[in-house]
């Protein structure tokens, strides 16, 4: 269900390695959410960092929500880059898998097919 990654880049080198591989691969970053932060910003004792990054690309969106616009509330993709005892690690849900369990749609399955494959070049990379 999930794929993930550990990389000896530091936390801060790892968002903006992810920033840039993200890019490079024709998707577009939407929002980077900093949880981490924003948990301790609200009084929680948080120490790990976890930055969320929402990355869309706009064909496969169009694409997806012409089959089924209820998967708006799928949508953007998102890839973390977190910190788990002092390691640092980037992943994401496995849009292939997230997308059957909300669909049975064959057309839905090639696209999230796609999109997983790019997106685990875009994880890799950044590794």
């Amino acid at each position: 269900m999930y794929y993930i990654v550990k990389t000896k880049k530091s936390f801060s080198s790892a968002v903006i390695d992810l920033k840039s591989s993200v890019i490079n691969h024709g998707y577009g970053v939407l929002h980077i959410h900093d949880l981490g932060a924003t948990l301790r910003s609200k009084g929680n004792d948080f120490s790990e960092e976890c930055k969320i990054f929402e990355v869309c690309n706009p064909a496969q969106a169009a694409k997806v929500l012409t089959i089924d616009m209820c998967l708006n509330m799928a949508l953007p993709c998102r890839i973390s880059v977190f910190t788990e005892k002092d390691v640092t690690k980037i992943g994401m849900i496995k849009p292939e898998k997230m997308l059957g369990a909300l669909s049975q749609n064959v057309a839905l399955s090639e696209i999230a097919k796609e999109v997983e494959k790019k997106t685990v070049q875009i994880i890799d990379e950044a590794q």
